[in-house]
């Protein structure tokens, strides 16, 4: 018998702590109070919530001064919660439609790009052949490197277990984008470059019209 599922759905499966857990996946940290109002409950009640997902290691929890902040434990939870939105989506409609037309085009997933732009880039960049096959999923060519080197992207190793770069199943397209440490030093310098911003409250990622140019001028 396989692993026990029944203790992580049911916390998820729970509506407030459901509305936690979505909006961390734009990659801050939030305080508690911050989360009681974006899930609609008392103060005590978010504690409770949160300790749960904490013991669960859903979360993560670092105290600064006289607040504690809390934020998605890793990339596996992230990954995992995207996969549920793509069901839930799924299952609300066969043929999901733009409800959300920024949030579709692009979006923060935990802390690399989402939507229609995050999918373009990892499809533009693997018909570059910038990826090639490995036992842990994909790795990045001596073409891919080149064309990190052009944006200026930092290519570091991560530390732990994290990998450097991998796939990621977008709930909305149904199809890849780049996740990993690769992943997030992308949209840490399409934030730099200036190509796009963070909508606040929001996982949208807005880019200006230049800057999507520039990001399929660099694509292509």
């Amino acid at each position: 018998m396989g692993p026990n599922i029944t203790t992580i759905a049911a916390l998820v499966g729970d509506t407030a702590r459901g509305q936690v857990l979505s909006a961390l996946m734009a990659g801050r940290a939030l305080t508690a109070t911050e989360l009681a109002d974006s899930a609609g409950v008392t103060r005590q009640t978010i504690s409770t919530h949160l300790a749960q997902l904490v013991d669960a290691g859903m979360l993560t929890v670092e105290k600064q001064g006289r607040h504690r902040y809390f934020r998605i434990a890793d990339e596996d939870v992230a990954q995992m919660l995207e996969s549920l939105m793509g069901a839930a989506a799924l299952a609300r409609s066969p043929h999901v439609g733009p409800r959300e037309p920024a949030l579709r085009k692009a979006r923060v997933c935990y802390d690399h790009l989402a939507g229609e732009l995050g999918v373009l880039v990892y499809e533009k960049l693997a018909q570059r052949g910038a990826f090639a096959l490995d036992p842990g999923g994909i790795a990045l060519t001596p073409l891919g490197s080149q064309a990190m080197e052009k944006l200026g992207v930092e290519l570091v190793e991560p530390k732990g277990r994290r990998p450097f770069c991998r796939t990621c199943l977008d709930w909305s397209e149904r199809r890849h984008h780049l996740a990993g440490t690769l992943g997030a030093a992308l949209l840490a310098r399409f934030e730099q470059l200036g190509w796009a911003k963070r909508v606040p409250d929001s996982r949208v990622m807005a880019f200006s019209a230049a800057g999507e140019a520039a990001l399929r001028d660099w694509l292509d």
